[in-house]
């Protein structure tokens, strides 16, 4: 093990390289033997586990990183040095934007950026990020205080749905029907004290056809797309939702495109809904996808494609 290896946790392991083709052409070489590439994670997910063996079928030289046992020493980025790229793969998003946020402050490539972080993970941000593309989207309100909050629901109309600015898996949401319940709901939330309940972000309510679509975007092209329905207004597979392969047109295409280039693009997971009458609106970007129901229905090797693209970024082509 060199120095540097040494003064990394012990919670990181080194993957030796093997030589097997893997992928749209990718090859082993020279100067992909030469890369290193460090997966920032918490938990070793079914995803991880396709991540990892791409790279192993590639022939990658890559370090786990386990977000739980590393550590950061701010005047010594060193050990972080010999990283051509990072990909991070935490499930909080607090830990992996303040990571982030680090090694893109030293140089080190990631995937994705900090900034994209940032934005992807606040719906607020993502919702004024996509309103200053003139991407299309649900109407959504903010507010700060009870009284406008009923107001900001009042102008949206009922039902709406309140949700956390911050926040993934379905949780925490709310639809709301009138305004008792949305009084209840609101005094519960002020009573609560939290950062995250005192700042209400509202959204309006969209009678989907029973199913919302998930696609996903790498680099400048939308791979795949899933629909995910369930009888639930809430559809998401961490709530139940089942999986159906989406067809991709033109016109999906070119709104996940426009919302991925809103955010500042990368490896990104674009919901969007279907409106009765506006058509397909992007709902929520997410930048540290799962795609555990999406690989199987699709036949795409999503951990292959995401290694590839994590090889461009670190050769300076993304």
């Amino acid at each position: 093990m060199s120095e540097t290896m040494s003064a990394l946790p012990q919670a990181v392991e080194t993957v030796p390289a093997a030589s097997l083709r893997v992928g749209r052409g990718l090859r082993r070489s020279r100067s992909l033997s030469r890369l290193h590439v460090g997966v920032l994670y918490s938990r070793v997910r079914v995803e991880e586990k396709w991540i990892f063996a791409a790279m192993d079928r590639l022939g990658l030289l890559y370090d786990r990183l386990d977000d739980r046992a590393i550590f950061f020493d701010l005047q010594r980025p060193e050990p972080w040095m010999h990283y051509d790229v990072v990909l991070e793969r935490s499930l909080s998003y607090t830990s992996g934007l303040y990571a982030l946020r680090l090694l893109n402050g030293w140089g080190i490539p990631t995937v994705n950026t900090a900034s994209v972080a940032e934005v992807c993970g606040d719906k607020l941000a993502t919702s004024a990020a996509l309103a200053r593309a003139g991407v299309a989207q649900p109407r959504a309100t903010l507010a700060f205080s009870m009284e406008s909050a009923l107001e900001a629901m009042e102008s949206l109309g009922y039902p709406v749905v309140l949700k956390p600015v911050v926040g993934s898996w379905g949780r925490l949401l709310a639809k709301i029907n009138d305004r008792d319940a949305a009084e209840a709901i609101l005094e519960h939330k002020v009573v609560l004290g939290s950062y995250q309940h005192s700042v209400f972000y509202i959204q309006e309510f969209i009678d989907k056809p029973g199913r919302d679509i998930r696609a996903f975007v790498i680099g400048d092209r939308v791979v795949t797309a899933i629909y995910r329905k369930s009888e639930h207004w809430i559809t998401n597979t961490a709530r139940g939702a089942a999986g159906e392969l989406c067809p991709l047109t033109h016109e999906l295409e070119d709104l996940c495109l426009q919302a991925a280039q809103a955010v500042g693009g990368g490896l990104l997971a674009i919901d969007l809904v279907e409106d009765p009458k506006r058509g397909l609106l992007v709902n929520e970007i997410n930048h540290t996808m799962e795609f555990h129901t999406t690989q199987p229905i699709s036949g795409i090797d999503l951990g292959v494609l995401i290694t590839e693209y994590v090889v461009a970024v670190a050769r300076g082509k993304r």
